[in-house]
């Protein structure tokens, strides 16, 4: 079960590394605002959907090598699961408005969300490694 935690948690790591710093910025680089736009309110419940599983799955694997651990990655799938049901539509709303601060405080508080989500895996990894 340990590797099954250390590998879950290095693939969430990493897809959320992957996703936050280089899809998304390729996406608005590579494509007009609006189009970009479009494919990321597209792909974002994907993206929630493979951290909620992967997260998920470290947590119940780490549990019996690291409690702590564990209870950081189920941490991370209840921020998950309000960002994917919660934020998510919040920001896709406002953005239909044209509510442009409140997209901007919403969105700041999904990027947030997200880095944190980055920097308790690192922490776990590095946990997890050092067993």
């Amino acid at each position: 079960m340990f590797e099954i935690a250390l590998l879950s948690t290095a693939l969430m790591f990493g897809g959320a590394v992957l996703y936050a710093f280089c899809f998304a910025a390729f996406v608005f680089n590579a494509l007009p605002a609006e189009t970009a736009g479009l494919l990321i309110r597209r792909a974002f419940p994907h993206f929630y959907l493979f951290v909620l599983g992967s997260s998920a799955l470290a947590a119940a694997s780490s549990f019996s090598a690291d409690a702590i651990a564990s209870v950081i990655l189920a941490l991370i799938v209840v921020t998950t699961l309000f960002a994917r049901q919660v934020l998510m539509p919040a920001i896709n709303t406002a953005t239909d408005r044209g509510a442009k601060t409140r997209f901007k405080i919403l969105h700041t508080l999904s990027v947030l969300i997200t880095l944190a989500h980055i920097a308790g895996a690192a922490y776990v990894l590095l946990r997890l490694s050092s067993i």
